[in-house]
């Protein structure tokens, strides 16, 4: 899988808030062995999460992070359509198409 290019507002931070954007990341680090969750289950529930708040970045962020860990396509999906009686069809819809921004379409 090739590497994405970040978006230009997410390297803005990076750069000006060194600090902060190394809080950040470890705060990541830090929850995730917080548990017994897996790495590719945490990235599936963050990627509901992202979806369910219609943050298009973030999903495509976990999208991303969920392939990287042992994610497959259909499983990445699934963890969206899953969504559509809790969030409704057209934020799920959202989320898909952001999905396909990562992994492409079948």
């Amino acid at each position: 899988m090739a590497k994405e290019k970040l978006p230009v507002q997410y390297e803005s931070i990076k750069k000006r808030y060194k600090e902060l954007f190394k809080a950040v990341g470890n705060l990541g680090r830090v929850v995730r062995k917080a548990g017994p969750i897996d790495e590719k289950t945490s990235h599936l529930i963050q990627l509901a999460a992202a979806a369910a708040i219609r943050s298009e970045g973030a999903v495509h962020s976990h999208a991303r992070r969920a392939l990287e860990a042992g994610a497959t396509k259909d499983e990445i999906y699934h963890a969206v359509i899953l969504l559509t009686s809790t969030v409704g069809f057209p934020t799920m819809s959202a989320a898909l198409s952001w999905v396909d921004d990562v992994i492409g379409r079948e």
